[in-house]
């Protein structure tokens, strides 16, 4: 006769995790090396709601027209870095990062947060992704006006297609680690 195993399941695991603040040892290398305060991570179900919200909002900013159509190459990649900022903090929001603690720490750089997130278990350690967010850091700078002879920033030769499969390989994992909904509406 078989015996019954009590099991934990995910939602029971998750509440416990959403009780307990986590120390994550992998954050402390990049809090060094970046010089941060250290974070306490503590999953609650504001932050789930919040990085939803991020997520969905990523998704939104998709830039899945010509980069001609919306205002250029420069603008193209100021909606890419947004894009890849709000689906980078959904999933560090998801984790516990206090949104507080990313926008003084991690602000609009896209391969810190994407560091954060990779430490702490997103698994997407792409090298197409992190050449992404390495052209992206900071994203603002593509959306800055430059004066006579002031020189442009490198997008490392990337193309349009490229960003944007980086870009939906993020999302999509975001997606599968986070659990969220695609958007309603929203096609893959």
């Amino acid at each position: 006769m078989g015996r019954d195993i009590p099991t934990t399941s995910r939602r029971t695991l998750l509440r416990t995790l959403i009780a307990a603040p986590v120390a994550v040892p992998a954050v402390a290398s990049l809090h060094a090396e970046y010089d941060d305060e250290p974070a306490m991570l503590v999953r609650s179900k504001a932050g789930r709601s919040l990085s939803r919200w991020r997520y969905h909002r990523a998704e939104g900013f998709f830039p899945d027209n010509e980069p001609r159509s919306i205002g250029g190459w420069h603008s193209f990649l100021y909606f890419s870095g947004i894009t890849a900022q709000l689906g980078l903090s959904a999933y560090l929001l998801d984790v516990g990062f206090p949104d507080e603690w990313n926008a003084r720490h991690i602000g609009l750089r896209v391969a810190k947060s994407l560091a954060y997130a990779n430490a702490t278990g997103l698994g997407h350690d792409c090298p197409d992704m992190a050449r992404l967010a390495a052209v992206l850091t900071p994203y603002w700078r593509w959306n800055q006006v430059r004066l006579f002879g002031e020189q442009e920033p490198d997008d490392d030769g990337l193309t349009a297609p490229q960003v944007r499969e980086s870009l939906r390989a993020l999302l999509d994992r975001v997606r599968d680690v986070t659990g969220h909904p695609r958007p309603r509406g929203r096609r893959r």
